[in-house]
């Protein structure tokens, strides 16, 4: 499948917006020993809760976010060695399990601002962009999708095409696709926008905003004749 693709935008940000619903933040508070949570103001739960965390030590903040967010994922001995290693590394970035990057970048992120930057500081971007199928034939647009028609554009140095060619190439499935692309937001007229790490795309990666791609889906392995 072809498609034709141009660049809009891409924006750095230290902060994904609605990363903590009123509920997390309420939860949160609880959790960090404020008593009053439930009579505070929408507007004044996030800076509430910074103030709460920041009473605790820092690896024991992590880990009472950590277990908050990812208990059901991670085994308690993962979670006491990630809110310590959170003070040394970017976690969010290098962890091994790319699936939860985003729920660890959030985290990551409400810590900095507590803390006062005793974590390193990690950033997403935002790529905003026009996708294009070019003929009659139009498939659904996934994060993979989006991946394979963005490659004709990327520099040969960036992260996903060195780790990831032959999936890009259509050799082999491309599961690491979710863990990658954290969002893709649909818009009117062929719009999209995708939400990632910069650890993933970075500004300097974009080779060209207007370009062409031709998009392979790994068939599986045929047989052999």
């Amino acid at each position: 499948m072809n498609y034709s693709v141009k660049i809009n935008s891409i924006k750095t940000v230290e902060e994904l917006l609605g990363s903590w619903t009123d509920n997390d933040l309420i939860e949160l508070l609880k959790r960090f020993e404020y008593p009053d949570a439930g009579k505070l103001k929408p507007q004044e739960l996030k800076e509430y809760l910074s103030m709460a965390v920041a009473d605790f030590e820092p690896s024991e903040a992590a880990a009472i976010l950590l277990d908050y967010k990812l208990s059901d994922t991670l085994a308690e001995g993962q979670i006491d060695n990630i809110s310590h290693e959170m003070l040394r590394e970017k976690v969010a970035e290098n962890y091994s399990d790319i699936f939860i990057h985003r729920t660890l970048f959030n985290i990551n992120q409400l810590l900095f601002k507590a803390f006062n930057g005793k974590f390193p500081n990690t950033k997403a971007v935002l790529l905003s962009f026009e996708l294009q199928a070019l003929g009659e034939q139009e498939n659904e647009i996934s994060k993979e999708v989006v991946l394979k028609a963005l490659r004709s554009g990327l520099s040969d140095n960036n992260l996903i095409v060195r780790l990831f060619e032959d999936q890009l190439e259509g050799k082999a499935p491309f599961p690491e696709a979710e863990g990658i692309v954290w969002e893709l937001e649909s818009k009117p007229n062929n719009q999209y926008m995708i939400t990632t790490s910069e650890k993933w795309l970075k500004e300097e990666d974009l080779e060209k905003l207007e370009f062409e791609s031709t998009v392979i889906p790994y068939e599986g392995e045929g047989e052999e004749e």
